[in-house]
């Protein structure tokens, strides 16, 4: 996962279907604000996949400037949703299954809790 300061409120989107990996940080930015509709500036994670399933450039605006991460499978491929040029809003959870080449839904994973003050 990425180590990100946990006070963070971050929300995590991502572009179904392809993206040109040729994009680097301005065009990703230009993607978020005129697809996604989203500020780019916002301390949210923007996550990208290529044509072949193989590459995820995920863009974030950190105070004094934007960080690109870039992940590169060399035998396998990401299961990607397809919905083209749908965003989608997923938990870092389905991030962290996706990073892993597990689907977003995963059927036999526990549910999550939501914590309760217990007197």
């Amino acid at each position: 996962m990425l180590n990100l300061e946990p006070s963070m409120p971050t929300r995590i989107f991502l572009q179904c279907g392809a993206t040109d990996m040729r994009n680097s940080i301005d065009g990703l930015a230009s993607i978020v604000k005129h697809q996604f509709k989203l500020d780019p500036f916002s301390s949210n994670l923007y996550v990208f996949c290529n044509r072949q399933k193989d590459k995820i450039k995920v863009l974030h605006w950190q105070e004094t400037g934007f960080t690109l991460w870039y992940k590169r499978l060399e035998k396998s491929r990401f299961r990607w949703p397809d919905n083209s040029n749908e965003v989608m809003a997923i938990s870092d959870r389905q991030l962290s299954w996706l990073l892993d080449g597990l689907a977003l839904e995963q059927p036999k994973a526990h549910k999550e809790v939501t914590a309760r003050v217990m007197f």
